[in-house]
């Protein structure tokens, strides 16, 4: 089944939900964040799904969000909070669904992208992807759960070298930090992320969502709170002359010239 945005494959049990917007890199505009948190939603109600696999096609996972959706937040920063309470509705079905989810990330995972492979339970990255979320170096921060899910993964140390300098980085440096669980040859991804599913539709379906539920709470008993903060922290951003620089450098494909540099 598809949508001009999203199309789905049933494979048994598994439920492949696929961003399907590779001519733009599969970057988020507002109607491909509404597709993807519709599809989540109808997986998660799906009796007969026990596993979900978020992928891209063509390719690159996704590139991140639209550098239109960008200008336009630089254009009237208001429409920060309603652009961004919708990507957190669909990026969290990801996380609330008491069914594991696997992001599989090939070419690159980026910015609001790869906040949206964090909100899954489990990683497989191709070993020749990049990932990263390069949001302050535009004069932003990751503020749709990056910033809040990225220490449970990989400790605030490595997130703040991560989220501060903006820096993407490879597959085997992902794999060893903990932000990705498996690496894979690029040709053989599909064949590791069949693996990992394997192992997790061996274990009793119920037993895998509710123990998600209990390790989540734990990891991030505070999200909404810091959720609040990142919203917080990014309207102060969305009105800073560094923004308003770092998406015309953006559109205009250059370096911006932040003040005080």
């Amino acid at each position: 089944m598809a949508s001009s945005l999203v199309a789905t494959e049933d494979h048994g049990a598994v439920r492949h939900v696929v961003l399907n917007r590779p001519q733009k890199r599969n970057a988020f505009n507002a109607e491909l964040v509404l597709a993807v948190g519709e599809a989540l939603r109808a997986a998660a109600d799906a009796p007969t799904v026990h596993c979900v696999v978020l992928r891209g096609e063509g390719p690159m996972f996704s590139s991140g969000m639209d550098i239109g959706a960008l200008n336009d937040l630089a254009g009237d920063p208001a429409d920060l909070r309603p652009f961004r309470r919708a990507c957190l509705e669909a990026w969290n079905r990801a996380e609330e669904m008491t069914k594991p989810v696997v992001c599989v990330i090939h070419g690159a995972c980026v910015g609001g992208a790869m906040e949206l492979a964090l909100a899954c339970d489990l990683r497989v990255m191709a070993a020749d992807a990049v990932i990263g979320m390069p949001e302050t170096r535009i004069g932003l921060i990751p503020d749709v759960g990056g910033s809040s899910r990225l220490p449970a993964v990989v400790g605030l140390g490595r997130a703040k070298e991560l989220v501060m300098t903006g820096k993407l980085i490879g597959a085997e440096e992902a794999e060893r930090i903990g932000l990705v669980n498996r690496v894979a040859p690029p040709e053989g991804l599909d064949e590791g992320v069949d693996a990992l599913v394997g192992e997790l539709l061996a274990c009793a379906p119920v037993a895998v969502g509710l123990a998600k539920r209990v390790m989540d709470a734990s990891a991030r008993p505070a999200l909404s709170t810091t959720l609040e903060l990142e919203v917080a922290m990014q309207e102060i951003c969305a009105r800073s002359a560094d923004f308003v620089e770092g998406a015309a450098a953006a559109k205009e494909r250059r370096q911006p010239e932040f003040s005080g540099r």
